[in-house]
């Protein structure tokens, strides 16, 4: 398991906090042992849940140009109709991914296209999982041009512990499906604004991974794409 390029800086500064508290601790109690044993445990997880966070595995993605793959580990807490004013200022259809801090949080590119609009907003950081944090907390917002002038936009929303979201994003830019979208530090969530017609193929509370599962179709899926997909 590789470790994401956006982990490098903080997995140092918390081995470096874990080796002061050791050292500190060594002095302080005389080189007790025991005392040496508690505290090199708990640095240890420490360091080795900061470094799980960054995780950064290897995964080959199905590719079709009609199929939206999920930009996101975590679980489906949204399938709704709504009105997006930002960008596309229409009816949608928002399908929304909540990223536990369990999660691999790296962000990838749903569908082929090219880059139209990137905008971050500064906000608030309320738990992700509520409905206006899509709103109201940290985030950005990408739209994309797919084929025959179809616009996917994705929203990048930081969490209660999220305090930096990082997006490889820049307009006019053509992008690819599954080619890395950016990350989100600590707990967050990603919103997808799909066209009404998109045919929905995930349910609330699904657990997905990113790459990897459909979210939906921008077409009817053939024959063919149902039997690759079971």
């Amino acid at each position: 398991m590789a470790i994401h390029k956006e982990g490098f800086k903080i997995i140092l500064y918390t081995f470096l906090f874990a080796a002061t508290i050791n050292i500190t601790a060594y002095y302080m109690t005389e080189g007790d042992i025991s005392t040496l044993k508690v505290t090199g445990l708990l640095t240890f997880l420490m360091l080795f849940i900061v470094a799980g966070f960054f995780r950064s595995p290897r995964r080959e993605h199905y590719s079709n140009e009609d199929a939206i793959l999920a930009p996101a580990d975590g679980k489906i807490v949204v399938i709704e109709e709504v009105e997006e004013p930002e960008y596309l200022k229409t009816k949608c259809l928002q399908v929304s991914i909540f990223m536990s801090p369990t999660n691999v949080h790296i962000n990838w590119f749903p569908v082929d296209g090219v880059i139209k609009y990137f905008k971050h907003h500064k906000g608030r950081f309320r738990a992700a999982y509520l409905p206006k944090s899509s709103t109201e907390n940290e985030r950005t917002t990408i739209v994309l041009e797919h084929k025959e002038s179809i616009l996917v936009l994705i929203r990048q929303v930081a969490g209660a512990m999220a305090r930096r979201i990082v997006s490889y994003v820049e307009v006019g830019k053509e992008v690819k499906q599954g080619q890395q979208l950016g990350f989100i530090k600590f707990g967050s969530r990603v919103d997808l604004y799909l066209p009404l017609d998109t045919v929905i193929d995930v349910k609330l509370n699904q657990k997905v991974r990113g790459k990897q599962t459909i979210i939906g179709w921008l077409r009817e899926p053939s024959l063919i794409d149902e039997l690759f997909k079971s």
